[in-house]
């Protein structure tokens, strides 16, 4: 059953408002801001089962029902390079069939919970959340570790999601967008399993029962997986019912190896890919990053919040409020267990494609050139942390934040000080950041367009190799 979008529309159009607040100068006999309220702590009670499953629970009052997630490092780049996010198509299909359940028994049982239930193959594990009615805890488990654990993979709903699969990878492969992300990430990450996060056509061509099977088999290892669970019940019955639906799993064959480090650096490439007839240029700008783990994380962060995270961000002030070259510019930070990418996602229309490298350019130097006012520094710290509290007061959103702590090899607590290290970072921390990380000499530009069209505004910025994806 698909998770329902109207509460995740509704959040984040309200986040979207507090990004994109006005910025018209405020009356000057406001009062200041009020002191910062504690920050809500979790408290998040730990057990490992005799089998290596590690388990956090965190009772809660308020609505009853109970969230579920369940974590197992080893994710697509855990996956053969051959066959690239082929373990995206396995997470797909957990929840369509078991030894004992069909894919409509499935369905209706999660329907009488009031529930859900969704399976995502991320870069560094595959994450499967369930919600229902805290009744029906007992239950809500029990078919996450009957599916989970024990996913038959019919023959024909395999063959439907491997012919859904290969429409969708027709669709996704027009997308300018899936273009652009596809040349960044190689740009950025070259042979690292990072760099294949989608599926191919060979991935989906290989999808067989059989292949299923001998995946989940390989993924699935109780000493490589978090259990989360967050909702009206008491520690000692979550525990109860976690050993009863999850103790008697055990891990067969040999684990996974681990993904290496991925790159801190790499060189710079300029790439094209050719779309003809396109009226607009798809530009992404970046390079490699860091893992959410490093010391960095936090400060680096606050800074891409100054450079394009927000609507009062100098990306989006110079190149749509002065320029009037792009709607929506942004910057963004992904960081990983092993590694991550910083880069900026612009849209503009062809005659000024070259003009706003121009102002990437400048914008990227300056966040080493120019320290933060305490207006930038405040507005982009308060922004940051209260996106990230209005998150997670959302109870699965804070069973996916936890859980995702632990695939990245943070400790639970990281939730309760994030919001505290965000407030502490200071302008010299900023421009430390835009030294390391956004010095313009080091930046990949990937543009995805009609190269009759931009070529001309191109020579300044070297050589653009075409690329297809």
């Amino acid at each position: 059953m698909k998770k329902p979008k109207l509460l995740v529309l509704a959040l984040g159009l309200c986040l979207t408002g507090l990004a994109h607040a006005s910025t018209a100068p405020l009356p000057k006999d406001l009062p200041a801001y009020g002191p910062d309220k504690a920050v809500p702590v979790p408290q998040v009670a730990q057990r490992t089962l005799s089998n290596g499953l590690t388990v956090w629970v965190v009772p809660r009052d308020g609505l009853p029902k109970v969230d579920v997630t369940l974590a197992v490092l080893g994710g697509t780049a855990a996956d053969d390079p051959s066959t690239p996010a082929l373990s995206s198509v396995m997470a797909g299909l957990l929840n369509e069939g078991t030894a004992s359940l069909n894919a409509k028994q499935i369905a209706e049982s999660l329907q009488a919970m009031g529930g859900n239930y969704e399976a995502n193959a991320k870069p560094d594990a595959i994450v499967i959340s369930a919600s229902a009615l805290s009744a029906y805890t007992a239950e809500l488990l029990h078919l996450m570790a009957d599916t989970t654990l024990h996913p038959s993979f019919p023959a024909q709903e395999v063959a439907l999601h491997k012919a859904n699969s290969l429409q969708a990878l027709k669709v996704r492969e027009g997308n300018p967008s899936w273009q652009a992300q596809r040349a960044i990430d190689r740009a950025t990450f070259d042979t690292h399993p990072y760099a294949r996060n989608s599926l191919t056509e060979a991935s989906i061509a290989a999808v067989t029962p059989e292949a299923m099977r001998a995946l989940h088999a390989a993924h699935f290892r109780p000493e490589r997986s978090l259990l989360v669970i967050i909702g009206r019940m008491s520690a000692k019955d979550a525990f109860r019912i976690a050993e009863q639906q999850f103790g008697a799993w055990k891990a067969e064959g040999k684990a996974l190896a681990e993904a290496p480090q991925a790159p801190r650096e790499a060189m710079p490439q300029r790439l094209l890919v050719t779309r003809e007839g396109s009226v607009q240029t798809n530009i992404r700008y970046g390079r490699p990053s860091l893992s959410a783990s490093d010391p960095d994380f936090v400060p680096l962060n606050v800074a891409n919040t100054i450079l394009g995270g927000g609507f009062t961000s100098r990306l989006t002030q110079d190149i749509r409020e002065d320029k009037g070259y792009s709607y929506s510019p942004f910057s963004m930070l992904n960081a990983n267990r092993v590694g991550g990418s910083s880069f900026a996602r612009v849209d503009v229309r062809n005659e000024v494609t070259g003009a706003t490298l121009t102002e990437l350019n400048k914008l990227y130097e300056s966040m080493a050139s120019q320290a933060p006012s305490d207006e930038e520094l405040v507005g982009a710290k308060r922004l940051a942390a209260g996106i990230y509290l209005l998150r997670n007061q959302i109870q699965g959103s804070l069973a996916q934040t936890l859980a995702n702590y632990w695939v990245q090899g943070l400790p639970p607590t990281f939730f309760s000080n994030y919001v505290t290290e965000i407030n502490q970072v200071n302008a010299d921390q900023v421009q430390a950041m835009g030294r390391k990380y956004f010095s313009p000499k080091d930046q990949s530009i990937i543009l995805v367009g009609d190269p009759k069209a931009i070529e001309a505004q191109l020579k300044p910025f070297g050589e653009f190799k075409p690329f297809k994806p």
